[in-house]
């Protein structure tokens, strides 16, 4: 007995039809009623009744069909385990991250996934976050860390490792460093210096500006955080930082909370139902990597 042949057998059982069952299954009419006859051979019983317009099962046909399903989805359940035990030897990965962002979690998460998992060939791309969501959507991606503004993107798995306020950015001589708080109107009183449209600290800012009515001038545009501190630091504008990264550029900048600005910038890991062996394993790695710096 042959699982092509329960195959074969199940598609003219559920067809009810010689010829849509051999369409289903590839192979020629001829073909199918072949490997059924041989399979009744085997039995000792005749499992379809061919007399009819239809095919109809005989009494022994229906005491087989409901075992070769689960026969067939056995076979299909070996195969998948095989696959995905192939998947963790010598799959691939595809992974996004933000311009310039540099996340040790992320990085450790890839080594500790790596070292357990050689055969796995790990690709990284830096873009965006507009384009990593759009890439991870399009499966082009397999998982990317993104930055998004007040929730993760809907439609994908996700999980959030960052969720804070983003802060004004100036250098001690600035006028805004003698106050501690200042609302987003007075920070539109200065140029900005600001990360790029696509990224979730600028979706958070574009957006708390635009619901309050105001335009900013955006004089200067960095896709590094480094490069946005460095910038702020040297009197060129106001930066607009999560509060994170304002804290760890605190020798040159005082950080400014900014009262009116509500919309959470988010941190998150985005990956796309349903997950390959070799995803699965690194959002767990990943998981235990951010959940060591929580």
């Amino acid at each position: 007995m042959e699982l092509r042949q329960l195959e074969y057998f199940v598609a003219v059982a559920e067809e009810a039809n010689f010829t849509r069952a051999a369409a289903r299954v590839h192979i020629s009419q001829s073909g199918v009623s072949a490997q059924i006859r041989a399979l009744e051979r085997e039995l000792g019983a005749t499992l379809i009744d061919r007399s009819g317009g239809t095919a109809t099962l005989t009494t022994a046909g229906q005491a087989a069909l409901t075992q070769a399903r689960a026969t067939l989805a056995a076979a299909n359940s070996v195969r998948q385990s095989v696959d995905d035990v192939a998947g963790l030897l010598r799959g691939s990965l595809r992974v996004g991250m933000i311009t310039a962002c540099t996340v040790p979690q992320l990085f450790d998460a890839l080594a500790r996934f790596h070292s357990a998992h050689p055969g796995v060939d790990i690709a990284l791309q830096e873009d965006n976050s507009d384009r990593l969501v759009a890439d991870v959507r399009a499966g082009d991606l397999d998982i990317a860390l993104v930055g998004v503004a007040a929730r993760a993107p809907d439609g994908l798995e996700s999980m959030v490792v960052i969720d804070e306020r983003i802060v004004a950015a100036v250098p001690p001589q600035h006028p805004l460093a003698a106050q501690d708080k200042a609302t987003l109107a007075q920070v539109c009183d200065h140029p900005i210096v600001a990360l790029p449209s696509g990224t979730g600290i600028r979706a958070v800012f574009d957006r708390d500006c635009a619901g309050l009515g105001l335009t900013p001038s955006i004089t200067l545009q960095a896709s590094a955080p480094d490069a946005v501190a460095d910038l702020a630091a040297r009197g060129l504008g106001v930066g607009i930082l999560s509060a994170s990264m304002a804290e760890f550029y605190g020798n040159k900048l005082v950080a400014i909370e900014l009262t009116d600005s509500d919309t959470a910038a988010l941190l998150a890991l985005v990956w796309r139902a349903p997950m390959s062996a070799a995803l699965t394993e690194l959002v767990t790695v990943a998981t235990a990597s951010f959940s060591e710096f929580s």
